[in-house]
């Protein structure tokens, strides 16, 4: 299951980050030498980087790659650092799937009143519901996350736990 997580959410922020260097280049040399801009190249960038950070989001939390505070742990105890990581991950996990919710909600609102972006007309809610998706799938991540020991123990350190 997480080769599977790993390989779509990599190649769909992957593929969207692809987009979007494309898109930038054939707009500059469209400008340079031709005067003229692709037309709502703005609008896909911004659409872009919504699916770029989004997809790439359920990975950053299963590598653990999202910024973190750890000055403090150098004094804590294992037990401790255990039952930190482990809130932290029930937290980040409510927060998250909590977002989902919302932004399900405001998928549905934006699908029934047809809202699209401004220059292309592009619909907004199959964006929205996408959003939606991957913070739910990323709220799962933290919940797997948490029967998993400390990633910085070595292992055998956190049988003493």
């Amino acid at each position: 299951m997480k080769k599977l997580l790993e390989l779509a959410c990599g190649l769909l922020a992957g593929l969207a980050l692809f987009g979007i260097m494309a898109l930038t280049f054939f707009d500059v040399l469209g400008r340079k030498f031709l005067d003229n801009s692709i037309p709502g190249s703005l609008e896909m960038t911004e659409l872009l980087m919504v699916v770029v950070i989004f997809g790439a989001l359920p990975l950053v939390s299963l590598r653990g790659e999202h910024v973190l505070f750890d000055s403090l742990d150098a004094h804590l105890s294992p037990r401790v650092l255990r039952i930190q990581k482990g809130v932290i991950h029930v937290l980040s996990a409510a927060a998250l799937l909590a977002l989902a919710v919302l932004m399900w909600k405001t998928g549905g609102q934006f699908a029934e009143s047809g809202e699209t972006t401004a220059q292309l007309r592009l619909p907004k809610a199959p964006f929205i519901y996408g959003m939606a998706v991957l913070c739910g799938l990323t709220g799962l991540v933290h919940l797997a996350l948490i029967a998993q020991p400390p990633p910085d123990l070595a292992e055998g350190e956190g049988a003493a736990l």
